[in-house]
Order: structure tokens, then sequence, then C-alpha cells
């Protein structure tokens, strides 16, 4: 008998590509090492002997993928729904994040987000906090708590920004390596990513400081791109010798390539940051209930996927509302409906099977093998309980997925695991 495996029995659904879902009722998902060995009718002999947990016909996903969301705005999710993205900036982001420079404050709002983080689907993250260091601290203290792998970032802000949220160049890039060095050897779950906040709020000094950094300590990137059009035009008006938003990164080397970078939104490209992103292997958090609400527009999600670029979902709280990336699928596949008929003919609506990969496969890829039940992926599964939607048991397992997609909330996630670790 393996020592080192377990396997979970259930209703198995997974992506093998953005097209095509893999479903298997009654059947065993067998973690060895904490890596997925594969999914059987049966218990293959050389795993004979091992435990197995039986979810009876539950449901059972690989963990979910959120590339892109903000901590700190969680707690005034959904207000200022109203307001498009520099307005709302104002009017919100910037005056609750400056709260976070009192470590009590930081502590409960933290608290808040990290519970709600636990509860959901999501099992890996990419997150921004603040500005401030001894607030970044306590949210990857927080997180760490939780099991969720996450990527946390302490927030750049020298320029264009609030006079109690801003930092000197110097404090920024000082204050960011201090963090950086601090955070050696101090998290299993967590790991420290470099994060401008956006090119309107980072000066040209802080940004080739940044990519100094990023340099040094072979450090992953976040930050957003091509989200609005007046952001657009900011940017070109602040970088008059670029070809797209994308080269104002690019040109101080922290736009993919051996800067692995995540760009949230990238709504509005033009066919030089296309080939730019490509190129580069910059992977695309679409956030499409942010789009929508903060008065974005919607990102070609089909000509991302046409391309074979890297791509997956963000919730974006709090221009997203909501924390679920259930939520995030379904609002991608509303979204690119919406493009299509009022837009562009062109770029067909998503499936199922695509928002599914987005939220799995295709955001995990930036960990590496994660997000799938192939062989070899490193084991992140969900288990969920969908008898509260009535009539679960007459539809096929691919069925019982959609409805999860639109109809779930956290009641519906019942246990977590993460590399073969059970989280919840």
């Amino acid at each position: 008998m393996n020592n080192n495996a377990f396997a979970l029995k259930g209703s198995v659904i997974y992506s093998q590509d953005c097209n095509t879902l893999v479903s298997a009722a009654t059947s065993y998902l067998i973690c060895e090492d904490g890596k997925v060995a594969g999914v059987f009718e049966t218990i293959p002999s050389r795993f004979e002997g091992i435990p197995i947990t039986d979810y009876g016909n539950k449901l059972i996903i690989p963990g979910l993928i959120d590339l892109h969301v903000h901590a700190p705005q969680y707690t005034y999710r959904a207000l200022g729904m109203d307001l498009e993205l520099l307005p709302w900036l104002n009017t919100y982001a910037f005056p609750e994040e400056a709260k976070y420079a009192e470590e009590a404050y930081a502590r409960k709002a933290y608290g808040r987000f990290t519970r709600a983080l636990s509860a959901s689907a999501t099992t890996r993250a990419a997150i921004f906090a603040t500005l401030h260091v001894p607030a970044t601290n306590i949210l990857m203290d927080l997180v760490e708590q939780t099991g969720v792998q996450a990527y946390i970032g302490k927030v750049n802000m020298d320029r264009n920004s609030p006079d109690n949220l801003i930092e000197t160049t110097v404090q920024s890039v000082e204050a960011t390596e201090k963090w950086l060095k601090g955070c050696v050897g101090r998290y299993e779950n967590c790991k420290p990513m470099l994060t401008p906040r956006f090119i309107p709020s980072c000066s040209n000094e802080l940004m080739a400081g940044l990519g100094e950094l990023q340099r040094k300590y072979k450090l992953p990137l976040q930050s957003h791109l091509s989200e609005n059009a007046s952001e657009i035009a900011w940017v070109q008006q602040l970088h008059p010798d670029t070809h797209c938003y994308g080269d104002a990164y690019e040109k101080y080397g922290v736009f993919g390539g051996e800067c692995p970078t995540i760009m949230a939104h990238c709504v509005h490209p033009n066919e030089a940051e296309l080939e730019l992103m490509d190129k580069n292997g910059v992977f695309i958090a679409h956030c499409p209930q942010s789009n929508m609400n903060i008065c974005s527009g919607v990102a070609p999600v089909r000509t991302y996927l046409e391309r074979n670029m890297r791509v997956g979902l963000g919730s974006d709280v709090a221009g997203g509302a909501d924390l679920s990336i259930f939520k995030a699928m379904a609002d991608a596949i509303r979204a690119s409906k919406l493009r299509w008929a009022l837009k562009d003919k062109t770029l067909a609506p998503l499936t199922v099977p695509e928002a599914f990969y987005l939220a799995t496969k295709g955001g995990g890829a930036f960990w590496g093998k994660v997000g799938s039940f192939e062989e070899g992926y490193e084991f992140d599964a969900v288990v969920l309980d969908d008898s509260n939607l009535e009539g679960s048991e007459e539809f096929s397992v691919q069925q019982r997925l959609e409805r999860i997609i639109y109809l779930s909330d956290d009641r519906n996630v019942i246990h977590k695991f993460i590399k073969g670790k059970q989280i919840r």
C-alpha cells in the first residue's frame, strides 16, 4: 500500500483543454505525494488499501483560481457601481485604502476578507494589498493561515494619488525591498509579488526601480492594463513614446518574458499590445463583472483563446462585487454574449467548457501544473454539494456543473484540498 496516497470518490469533472470537459460519475480521484495520480472507475492494484473518502454523488472539481483581487477593497464591495473607473477610484478605492495605515483597522478588515476567501471555492489567488508594509504583512499572515496558495503584493504609488495614499519614489522602492527581505523564510503558502498599481500612479523612476528589484529577486509582477478608455488616453499622455499601454511596462522589463506577469483586464488592446502580450507570454486576468460594473467594456476573450494566449479569471473585488469565481464564470459568458450581440459578430460567445477552463487550468498555469485532474498536476480539489439545487439528481455531471456556476454560493463548498492537504 502507498502510504502517501488517498482517494476521493464522487462525480469528477475537469478541463482537458479549453474546449473539452472530462466528466466521470462515481469515480476515484487519487492523490499521491500531493499530485494527481489519475481518475479511475476502480482503484488500481498498486493503490489497493489506500484511504478512501466516499462523497457519494457530490461533485469534485479542481480548485478555482482568482488571478486578480484587491483585498483592501472587500469592505466596500457593491458600492459605487454607477461610476466609471477613475471617479470610482477617487471616491471609494483610495479613501478606503488609506485607512490601512492603521494596523488595527487592517487586521479587522483583512480578517473579513480572509474568512470569505477561506469559505469560497478559490484555492489560489493573486492579491493586491495597499502600499502599507505593516498592513501587507498582516494580510499575508492571515492568508497563510487559510492554506490558500497566494501571491500578494505591496502596492507601489508615487504620483497622481491622494496625499494620504502616496510615497516618494525612494520610499516606495526601499520599503518594497525591505518588505521582500522580511518575507524570506516566513511563509509556506504566500509569496511576494511586485505590484505597481498602474502606470498613472507610478513614475518612470519608480518603474525603473521596480524593474531592478524584479531582476535582483527574480519576482513575478501584477498590475492593470488597458482597462478603461480614459485610463489608456492618460497613459499615452504620460508615455508619448509608446505604441500601446503595455509598452509602458515593457520598457522597464516587467511585461512578461523573464518576468512572470499578470495583467488585469486587457479590455481594449490594440494590435501592437496583442502581439506584445502574446510574444511575452503575459497572463491576462479577465474580470468581467468589474468591467461591466465600472463601465470599462468587455474584453475580447475569444481573441485571446484563438491566439492560445494565457488567460484566466479574476473577481477584481471591489470593482467586482462578488468574490466567487463561479460568478466570474457566469459573468464571462454573459459579457461575451453582449459583446457578440452589440459590438463584434466575429467573436463568438464563450461556452461553459471555456469559462470553466479559464477558472481552473487557464489561470492555474501561472502556478505551473495546476487547475486540472490530469496526471502529475498538483492536487487542488473542491468538493461541492449541489443537493440544495432541486432536481440535481436528474442531470448529467456537466449539467450539474453548469447549474453550480449560475446558482451556487459558499454553502455548496464542502471541502477544499491544496497540494493534497485538506484545508477545509
